[in-house]
């Protein structure tokens, strides 16, 4: 087992480049089987996740070629089954998504119940109702085996709530369904924009990309594609939280500012200003952390909300930035009942914070952290206490930092370019 031994209270100066989205490269590699011609992507982050969902691929048959580079070459000419193996299901939530291709492709398949981080119950209902919906007839008992026995007709759909992966499913059983499908209330996160574009570029007929409805008319077969996937937001906001929490310089490249702009303004309410260069971000050094009150010197709330709001996945890394920051405000959790749990962590470590319930808590800083022996839960509370080892004093143990190694590729070494004192070690080394 390995785990991160961390020395704090050093800044840290240099550039950094984000790896691919990861919650892009998820739902395309599963679009993938909706053609049997080759698709090739480019930018796909090396990470755990990835690498269990490229199995469940070649499990089904298909031919994954890595070209080098973050990048593969993915045939599924030669798949001919739609059941997936309950062993892999069990790591990774993306593995729900194979339902929608292995619908079109079949018109049925066979998942198992599937896992990801455990931050409290993750519903599968949007994806249910949205299939049912489009002629799709399922039973289940911890393994969800579905049949479209007259094949998949477009529908007019109302969404129950805006999930990511919930629209993600509905869009690429419907790209292959007879006639056209309407889907309201969608999610519109960069990541399911882009699994909507690679789709067109195979020959679907996806109108409204980037709100809240979109309008799919089916066609009868897809084609192969090249798509470069775009950068990981969460990880240029985590680069972003690093930089501000150890007083850092650090320019991030090809961050994709525009994707960042709800982001950054809940930073800048925390006292750190980040500077625009192009595609850049810049985040200064020795910047004066104060948390800006609302009008009348109100404590300020910082909540997350579906896209543009500010992505739950950067809650954590805002937190342990508040710790750092002159001032109170109050954190809002609203989507995931166990999110806040791993901050008794943090409270360890020094912070003045006071869990309200479990969706909200306060923070009063500055607080000055103390190295500490941790655990990670899930990758964002994990690299949240990354950042927190590296701004607190002393020498901090994490360990079950393969949760941490399933969303960021290489974080120990690319830390370590910025000057960052973090090893990787086996567990009976320390």
């Amino acid at each position: 087992m390995e785990q991160f031994v961390i020395e704090g209270g050093h800044a840290l100066s240099g550039t950094v480049v984000p790896a691919g989205n990861k919650n892009a490269a998820q739902p395309l590699l599963a679009a993938t089987l909706l053609t049997d011609e080759p698709v090739v992507l480019k930018n796909v982050p090396n990470i755990g996740d990835i690498a269990v969902i490229v199995e469940i691929l070649r499990d089904l048959g298909a031919e994954v070629r890595d070209s080098g580079d973050h990048g593969m070459t993915i045939c599924t000419r030669d798949v001919h089954k739609s059941v997936l193996r309950a062993d892999l299901c069990r790591k990774v939530r993306g593995s729900f998504m194979f339902a929608g291709p292995l619908l079109g492709r079949f018109g049925k398949a066979t998942i198992p119940r599937p896992g990801g981080d455990r931050i409290g119950r993750r519903r599968v209902d949007t994806h249910l109702i949205a299939l049912e919906e489009l002629g799709v007839r399922f039973h289940t008992n911890h393994i969800y085996d579905f049949k479209a026995p007259r094949g998949l007709v477009g529908a007019d759909i109302f969404l129950d709530e805006r999930s990511v992966t919930g629209t993600e499913n509905a869009v690429m059983a419907a790209v292959l369904a007879r006639g056209t499908t309407i889907l309201s209330n969608v999610a519109s996160e960069p990541h399911v924009q882009e699994l909507c574009l690679m789709l067109n570029s195979m020959g679907a007929q996806i109108s409204g990309i980037g709100t809240n409805e979109l309008v799919i008319d089916g066609v009868s077969r897809l084609r192969g594609t090249t798509h470069t996937i775009g950068p990981d937001y969460m990880e240029v906001g985590s680069f972003i939280g690093l930089a501000g929490a150890t007083n850092s310089e650090i320019r991030i490249v090809n961050a994709a500012p525009k994707n960042m702009r709800k982001s950054l303004m809940v930073f800048r309410r925390l006292g750190l200003d980040v500077e625009v260069d192009g595609q850049d971000i810049v985040v200064p050094p020795f910047q004066k952390l104060e948390i800006m009150p609302d009008v009348g010197d109100a404590i300020p709330r910082i909540d997350n909300d579906p896209w543009p709001g500010f992505p739950p996945d950067l809650m954590s890394i805002a937190i342990v930035l508040a710790t750092q920051a002159r001032g109170t405000v109050l954190f809002f959790e609203k989507m995931f009942e166990q999110r806040m749990y791993w901050l008794d962590r943090l409270i360890d470590m020094g912070a003045k914070i006071v869990i309200c319930d479990p969706h909200r808590a306060v923070v009063v800083g500055p607080s000055k952290l103390y190295g500490e022996h941790l655990s990670s839960p899930d990758i964002r509370a994990g690299m949240a206490l990354i950042i927190a080892a590296l701004c607190a004093e002393g020498q901090s143990v994490i360990r079950n930092i393969e949760q941490i190694d399933r969303g960021y590729e290489q974080i120990d070494t690319r830390l370590r370019s910025l000057g960052a004192r973090i090893q990787r070690v086996m567990a009976e080394e320390q």
